[in-house]
């Protein structure tokens, strides 16, 4: 594939020429145009992934052009070439959606970092495009991915929506258990009927009973009136259980009764009511294991998992964390009222590298700081290695911290790590670790 399809637009004709050529041995197809006007009227948005334009042109200005494509293909980036003074009129033509500007006489290898990141963000959103054409009903919208074990989700979503068979969904914190819930709700026959989530760590185990099942009145002290439990609102719709590893063992046996029986009885009353809803559950734990240590009942758990859908956490599926990011990014900057930042290719690899244990819903955070410009953002890094190297990784990090904090004072961080000055010199040393006099960071060696 080539490294990006360029339309390059300046009146200058040598420049142009120099372009097309130093820009396709780095790998990018360049067609040039010395006229502005042609180039509107014959770029194809299908046929190229930015625009490159001069600010100043006769016929037609690079904010013309901007405007153009603005309003043709609002996702095609358009990177405007400036002099000196017309930097005041490039910033307002980022604030009116250009990507990037470039300052004549501008360097090579900038431009082409600037047309690689443009190019990235064209392709990213090319991809989503196909994507939705492929899967339809817009679920690719509800579980973003172009990675395997995404797309096989969206598979088993689209056979089970509208079908009347209890799930339990098995998944980290943070990967969208609920979102896969409401999918499954919203593509089906029910999707018509309520959708009620239930968080069983959430619930009082007090009332757990009461809000479940609904009561009589006069069926205990406060019952006023009579109230009907969240079961039974869902009638026609989709019950979601979620975190149901934390439903007290007491009453796992009547939520058990409740979905083989499709029936509740409200407390204080002694005749059933028909259930008409779809459990769907939840749980970030291994009930198998929990079923072990006698905190959940096996019976319950075989009832729940006539099929069981696992959702894959965000480390085994990075090659969805650029366009996540993007995503996340965009929704926030619109939510803002902000410009979207161009993403260093420094960060692109952080967010690679991450270990996410808090899924999808972390990296929505570090997309939500990074359009606010919050530039402290720390993405933890999977640790790898045996039980010794890591616990090595961790006491190197950890000297290194008490270093930097103690401006690379070896003693004042002996004293803060409460171990001998010997003993920790001797681990700086150990762990290629550089104390620095000067407050700067210390250097792990290599």
């Amino acid at each position: 594939m080539t490294r990006g399809r360029i339309a390059f637009i300046d009146d200058e004709a040598q420049l142009c020429e120099a372009a097309a050529e130093w820009l396709g041995v780095s790998g990018f197809d360049v067609k040039t145009f010395t006229d502005p006007v042609k180039a509107m009227q014959a770029i194809n948005g299908n046929a190229f992934d930015c625009v490159v334009t001069d600010m100043r042109m006769p016929g037609a200005s690079g904010q013309d052009v901007l405007r153009h494509f603005s309003g043709t293909d609002s996702d095609m980036p358009v990177v405007l070439l400036t002099g000196h003074g017309d930097v005041g009129m490039a910033v307002d033509a980022m604030r009116g959606g250009a990507h990037d500007f470039i300052e004549k006489p501008y360097d090579a290898d900038h431009l082409i970092a600037v047309l690689d990141r443009a190019v990235e963000r064209r392709r990213m959103g090319e991809e989503l495009r196909k994507l939705r054409e492929a899967t339809g009903a817009e679920l690719d919208t509800r579980l973003v991915g172009i990675s395997a074990p995404m797309v096989q989700l969206r598979r088993s979503i689209a056979q089970l929506a509208d079908i009347d068979v209890d799930i339990l969904l098995n998944g980290e914190t943070g990967v969208g258990k609920e979102v896969v819930a409401r999918a499954l709700h919203d593509f089906g026959h029910r999707s018509k009927g309520p959708f009620v989530a239930i968080n069983c760590a959430a619930v009082p185990e007090s009332v757990f009973e009461s809000e479940l099942f609904g009561h009589e009145k006069g069926a205990f002290t406060g019952a006023a009136g009579n109230r009907i439990g969240k079961l039974e609102f869902a009638r026609g719709g989709t019950v979601f259980l979620d975190e149901i590893e934390s439903m007290p063992l007491a009453l796992q046996a009547k939520v058990l009764r409740a979905i083989q029986e499709r029936s509740v009885e409200p407390l204080g009353s002694n005749i059933p009511r028909d259930l008409d809803v779809r459990f769907i559950a939840a749980t970030k734990v291994d009930l198998k294991a929990e079923i072990d240590a006698g905190r959940f009942r096996a019976d319950l758990y075989f009832r729940l998992a006539t099929v069981e859908l696992a959702i894959p956490p965000l480390r085994d599926r990075r090659e969805d964390i650029p366009l996540l990011h993007a995503l996340f990014a965009g929704s926030a900057a619109q939510r803002f009222n902000m410009s979207l930042p161009i993403m260093p290719q420094s960060l692109l690899q952080s967010l690679l590298a991450g270990s996410w244990p808090g899924n999808v819903r972390e990296l929505k955070a570090v997309a939500e700081r990074f359009v606010l410009g919050l530039g402290n953002t720390k993405i933890a890094t999977e640790k790898q290695g045996s039980l010794t190297e890591r616990v090595a990784q961790f006491e190197a990090e950890t000297i290194a911290e008490a270093l930097r904090e103690c401006g690379g004072s070896s003693a004042e961080a002996a004293v803060r790590l409460a171990v001998p000055r010997r003993t920790l010199n001797e681990k700086i040393a150990k762990y290629g670790l550089r104390a620095e006099t000067s407050g700067n960071p210390p250097e792990v060696l290599g």
